[in-house]
Parts: structure tokens; sequence; C-alpha cells
């Protein structure tokens, strides 16, 4: 399971299944690549919590042969259930900032699920692909465009090294949305010329600050909201719907205009992100769309995507195509949360592996374009924010748990300074 193979150089068709192509290279080391069968996929967990929880139980529920190995996450008490439910032994656990360093270190593991705060994703990427391990990574996958740089950088290098990464933005992989985009992108709804997609909903867990806790370790248990562990929730949750767009679009936007603020989630515990947003995206020809995104109490849920074209409009949350060409998918649909893991484990197996990380950095990079202008009230492109944009978010390598870390003010629209923008003088007269 962890010898080398060899591979020739092909290309990969593109799959609606799959949703994604994957060059495999000759001569790369590709641990994994060739397991077959009724071999055991050996998996790491870095992130315990909730979702990291789920992740790996879907993960063991997707494919036989799977097996979680090794935990790793900054607190002990966060890994306890998992260490409990898979019997894993306390050589195998690993404690703090450090731990997913540890965990990546084991040569027995092919696959390791990220799952901390987003924050923390980029150089936890980075060194899984140095590792040579195969990646589940949940989304969104960084919160500046550092961390963007990061993971486009590490992903090209799976590529090279014939690894897979596969992103938790599982409606790629729900059989709805993928018999409906492939309708879109054949033309049933012809041309696109607008489109919007919203995650409105009420409020979500808070951790309040416990006695003795410091600074870092009190923010990464309420990372939801700081924007350096969770990019705000127009990244931590949106990113699903804005990326959606971009799959019907089979485009990025070329231009953000944001608007937003924190009127009622206002006390200390709530840190220094927003409560709600409101985005227009610029995508090629001059298509605008409308992504809107909130968590406020007692307010009416709205969680979907809607594309209109020049021949009907699609809702994709529902599989409903309204029009000349009307439709409404009527197929299965397991569960895309186990899906994900079975076409990433399928695809590691097969020796053609899936890498899902350059698109899901874009996706990400969207979410953080449209709060950066939210946040500073300014609009700007896509090709200046990667390329000009000086904002780095990264937690250092040497943070400890122990170290002070006042939480960063909200940002002031009119007052927030976006790093390395300079507004456009206005005319007189």
């Amino acid at each position: 399971m962890v010898q080398r193979q060899k591979f020739t150089r092909r290309e990969l068709l593109k799959s609606s299944a799959v949703s994604a192509g994957a060059l495999v290279f000759g001569g790369a080391a590709v641990p994994l690549a060739e397991a077959r069968g009724s071999d055991t996929i050996r998996v790491g967990v870095v992130g315990c919590g909730g979702r990291g929880s789920g992740a790996a139980n879907n993960c063991v529920e997707s494919s036989p042969g799977v097996k979680i190995v090794a935990l790793a996450d900054a607190f002990e008490d966060r890994l306890n259930g998992l260490k409990k439910q898979f019997k894993i032994p306390d050589g195998r656990c690993f404690i703090g900032l450090d731990a997913y360093k540890k965990l990546m270190a084991l040569d027995d593991i092919n696959l390791v699920i990220l799952a901390t705060p987003p924050g923390f994703r980029p150089k936890q990427l980075a060194e899984a692909i140095k590792q040579d391990k195969n990646v589940f990574m949940e989304k969104p996958v960084a919160v500046c465009p550092a961390g963007i740089k990061i993971v486009i950088e590490a992903s090209a290098k799976a590529k090279e090294k014939g690894l897979a990464i596969v992103a938790g933005t599982q409606r790629r992989h729900q059989a709805k949305y993928i018999e409906t985009m492939k309708r879109i992108h054949d033309g049933a709804i012809g041309d696109i010329v607008t489109a919007q997609c919203y995650w409105n909903m009420g409020e979500l867990w808070v951790s309040q600050r416990k006695a003795g806790q410091g600074d870092v370790e009190w923010q990464i248990r309420n990372w939801l909201y700081l924007t350096w562990l969770s990019g705000d929730h127009i990244c931590e949750q949106h990113v699903h719907n804005i990326d959606v767009i971009n799959w019907a679009f089979d485009a990025l936007p070329e231009q953000v205009h944001g608007v937003g603020g924190r009127q009622f989630r206002t006390g200390p515990e709530h840190g220094n992100i927003f409560d709600h947003f409101g985005i227009e995206f610029f995508y090629p020809g001059d298509v605008r769309t409308i992504s809107t995104c909130r968590q406020i109490k007692g307010t009416a849920n709205r969680v979907s995507e809607r594309v209109v074209g020049t021949k009907g409009i699609c809702d994709c949350d529902k599989g409903i195509i309204r029009g000349e060409n009307s439709w409404r998918y009527r197929g299965p649909n397991p569960n895309p949360y186990v899906v994900e893991h079975t076409d990433l484990i399928k695809s590691i197996r097969s020796g053609n592996p899936l890498n899902e990380g350059k698109r899901i950095a874009e996706s990400t990079l969207c979410a953080i374009m449209g709060r950066e202008s939210a946040y500073s009230r300014q609009q700007f492109n896509t090709s200046w924010f990667m390329s000009r944009c000086t904002l780095d978010l990264l937690p250092p390598d040497a943070l400890q748990l122990s170290d002070s870390k006042p939480v960063p003010p909200f940002a002031v629209p009119g007052k927030y300074l976006l790093p390395g923008f300079v507004p456009r003088r206005r005319r007189r007269g």
C-alpha cells in the first residue's frame, strides 16, 4: 500500500459522475495509486470536532476497506469521541497545534481528512502533499489570498505526484446537481443572463469564553466568529452556493461589489465577523449575479441557487427547469456527504486520482473577495485581488495556545482599508 507505482501520462475525460478530470504524470511517486480491491485505506483525521467526526464516519461508510487509524486535534477533549469509537491507541492520537505534522509523518497513512478551522487549512494541505498523502479537505480552503496561493500551489504539486484531493463541496457529487448542471451546460436554459444564490438563516452555536482560557484557545474553540479562522460566514457557509454558480457559468467572476454589516450580532462572543452580506458578482460578458447570506435570529431561511437563461429558469437546489425545456430531476439521490468519499476512494484505487484543489480554491477566493468588498465597500477585479492584494491572515507556524492574541476590531465600511488597494480619486466637476 505504501510502495511507489509508475504510470504513463494520460488525460482523463471529464465525467459528470466525478465532475473533474486529472492528469497522471509518468514517473511520479504515487502512494496508493494502485490500491485495489480489498486493500485497506488507512485514514488519519486532522480536526476531530463535529465536521471531522462526520467526515470520518462518512469516509468509513463510503467504501469497503477503509479504516480510521490516527487522530490529531488541538484539544484532547475534541478527539476522545473518535478515539473511543474507532479504538485508536494513545500513541496514534496527537494533541496540539502541530499535531497534524506528527500524524502526517506516519508512513502507513494513505489518506488524511482535514477538518480543522479553515484558517489552518492551507498549511495543513501543503504538509499533507509534502508527505505524499491523499486528501479530503473541508471547505472553505483558506481565508485570505495568501492562503489561496498556497492551496493552488499544493494542488499543482499533488497532480505532479498523482495524489487525490477532494473538497467538501458535496453538491459537486450529488446526483441531482450533476444532472442539472449537465442540462444547463447542454443549453437547456439557453445563454445565462443572470443568477442568484443564497445562504440566509438564523443563528449558530457560540462557545462562551471560560475561566482560564487564553486568547488563542478561546478563539479556536469559537472559530466561527473570527475572520482569521473561519473567513466569516460568507466563506464558511455561502461558498457552497457561490461554487454552484461558478459551476453553472463554468467561469469565475471578473469583478465584485459588496455590501454587508454587523447589526444584530454585536457582542464580544461574536468575534469580529459580519451578520449579513449582499454581493454583486460580474461574470464574463458583464453578466451580473446577486449573492446574499445572513445569520440573524428570527429571519426567513433560504439556501438555494437560481440560474436564469434566455430559454428558461433553473432552480438548481430543486433540480427543476422551467421554460422551453421544462424538466424535473426524479432519479436517485444518495447521501452526497458519503458519495464524495466514495468518489475519492474510487479514484485513488483506480489510479485516476481526482484533484479538486484548484477549483475549490477559486470558489473560496470568490467568497473572500465578496467579504473584502463588503468590509471595504470597494469594487475591484479578481486579477487585481490575486496579484496585488497583500492581505495575509495565515497563523504563524510558532503559534501557541497560550499566546496573547486580541480579537481584531470588526471592519467598518468606509474606514476599513483593504491591504494593497488604492482607491481612484474622484474627478472634480
